[in-house]
């Protein structure tokens, strides 16, 4: 049998510490800046993705010789599932893994050559990694189910710590619901914080929702995971997706060996959905012999910002009803708006059906939310939810089946959800401090995206509709044609060599166009608004004066 050759294993999009020298040398000179001595980071020192703060993992050369023989293995990547290949996820892709290898080149003090100081991590929505503090309430009620000791010193607590009687009344509560956060709960999430998630989603949309339809869950990706898994059958199996749209979808279909049936969003009208558009790509679609099942809706949008009108809320559920489609609404970013209001789809479904009576009552509606976005900002404990509406109960046994294979959601998660869903009141000791921390996270949100929507009108070629919501911009750039003719002997779209090397020089990392997809002809990059302060705006105005000027 033939030797498979020997390779060092190594993560997409990786290059050699040296070969970065290299890079970095030619491009700080076509930035026209300064080049300094590189020294090579050796291997054996580079730390494991992760906080730069926690300490590196060192891997000895016999580990390297060890991990590059695949002669002794079973799996090598010829042989593995080959729709775990094809998929792409551009939000983790090559430029956020170049830009860990500078953040980690930083942080042990290997990067004195580097043109930036700071790598600006705006490619995801991570709130917390970028300095967004946690709501008080919320790590307080946490730091009591995690350590039930502290109850034991109430006095101690109220008279030193800073902490407030319904702190302690919140815990204690969640507690006889949990027992333990170290126990596992049910598989569709404790039923106390599901009657919680049931009286807030009431409270929202002036109609009753049922505790047994919801799900809590690990996040709102798995939530989509857990929904896709269920309707995609088999490989004709299709989904419209939103385009552009977060990676999660298209990945995870292509993992599924599913079908992406894209319907473009109108940038002309602030990334509001077509119907037109909605409706040519399921008739194409079915008559290139896909059996479409479902629509995917981001509202509000990711990566756009956009956020959808009641309006247009209400015709996609007429044509989910006139198509037999499932509705997937994802809804993580409702409480991030700042121009007009969220309007959900259960509610505008509830409308709809009480206009018209048995019309709209088979509708199947899944709408999920999540801890991870919004002024919650708790991506890492991982929290979310998803209500089920009009779906046949046989499938919902099976959903059920499908959530149990997972056991259950992080139960400190859930209990999250649950102060998401019910917060301090006005009239509660902890009300004051939450409603002062929540409108500080929501104007300093709204105050950066106004910086950086203002300083795309300054940069030349770019073009930017006016933030509306969640957490992103999702610029239109037009590159010189020389830039394009370098991209592609780079074996890179024109947006990925423009993002790269934004990177390279200023140390900012955003996402491609491409990575969300793009109408034919048009390119556009995503940036957060959720990196502290405006300096790094001014270097990315500076990076794309001296890109523009290099490249005509």
């Amino acid at each position: 049998m033939q030797a498979i050759p020997r390779r060092v294993c190594r993560p997409p999009g990786w290059r050699s510490p040296h070969a970065t020298a290299r890079s970095l040398k030619s491009r700080a000179a076509a930035l026209r800046v300064r080049p300094r001595t590189f020294t090579p980071i050796s291997i054996s020192t580079l730390p494991s993705l992760g906080s730069p703060t926690s300490p590196p993992t060192i891997i000895s050369p016999a580990s390297i010789r060890a991990m590059s023989s695949n002669a002794s293995r079973a799996l090598n990547l010829a042989n593995i599932n080959p729709h775990v290949k094809a998929a792409k996820y551009a939000v983790r892709g090559e430029i956020p893994i170049k830009a860990e290898e500078y953040r980690s080149a930083l942080a042990l003090g290997h990067g004195k050559d580097l043109p930036f100081d700071t790598v600006i991590a705006a490619n995801i929505g991570n709130p917390q990694q970028l300095d967004q503090k946690p709501i008080t309430f919320f790590r307080q009620v946490a730091s009591l189910l995690e350590n039930p000791a502290l109850l034991e010193h109430e006095d101690v607590l109220l008279n030193q710590l800073g902490y407030q009687s319904d702190v302690l009344a919140r815990a204690r509560r969640l507690l006889r619901e949990v027992q333990s956060v170290g126990a596992y709960s049910l598989s569709m999430g404790a039923p106390g914080i599901r009657a919680s998630v049931a009286k807030f989603i009431e409270r929202r949309d002036g109609y009753p929702a049922d505790p047994s339809t919801i799900y809590l869950s690990t996040g709102a990706s798995s939530g989509v995971n857990t929904l896709l898994h269920v309707i995609c059958a088999t490989p004709e199996t299709g989904v419209l997706i939103p385009i552009p749209q977060y990676p999660l979808y298209t990945a995870t279909l292509a993992v599924l060996n599913a079908r992406c049936v894209p319907y473009y969003l109108d940038e002309a009208k602030a990334w509001g959905t077509n119907l037109d558009s909605i409706r040519d790509a399921l008739t194409k679609a079915r008559a290139d012999g896909t059996d479409v099942r479902a629509i995917a809706v981001i509202n509000p949008g990711n990566p756009t910002g956009g956020t959808l009108t009641a309006a247009e809320v209400q015709d996609v559920l007429r044509f989910a009803a006139e198509e037999k489609l499932v509705v997937i609404a994802d809804e993580v970013y409702q409480t991030n708006v700042f121009v007009g209001e969220f309007t959900s789809f259960k509610k505008s479904l509830s409308e709809l059906q009480a206009a018209n009576p048995g019309i709209y009552d088979t509708v199947e509606l899944a709408s999920l939310h999540s801890i991870s976005k919004g002024m919650v900002g708790e991506c890492g404990h991982r929290g979310g939810y998803f209500e089920l509406v009009g779906f046949d109960p046989e499938v919902v046994a099976q959903i059920y089946k499908f959530v149990s294979i997972q056991l259950c959601p992080p139960v400190v998660g859930q209990c999250i959800v649950e102060c998401m869903v019910n917060p301090p009141r006005e009239g509660e000791p902890s009300y004051p401090l939450y409603k002062q921390e929540y409108d500080s996270i929501f104007e300093g949100l709204h105050k950066r995206a106004l910086a950086l929507y203002e300083a795309f009108k300054r940069m030349e070629g770019v073009h930017c509709q006016e933030p509306q919501g969640s957490m992103y911009l999702y610029p239109t750039i037009t590159l010189p044609s020389r830039a394009h003719e370098a991209a592609a002997a780079e074996n890179h779209t024109p947006d990925e060599f423009y993002c790269l090397r934004l990177l390279d020089a200023t140390g900012i990392c955003v996402v491609p166009g491409s990575g969300f997809g793009q109408k034919e002809g048009t390119l556009h990059f995503r940036t957060t608004f959720l990196a502290p302060g405006t300096d790094w705006v001014e270097r990315m105005v500076s990076f794309h004066e001296g890109f523009m000027a290099e490249w005509k």
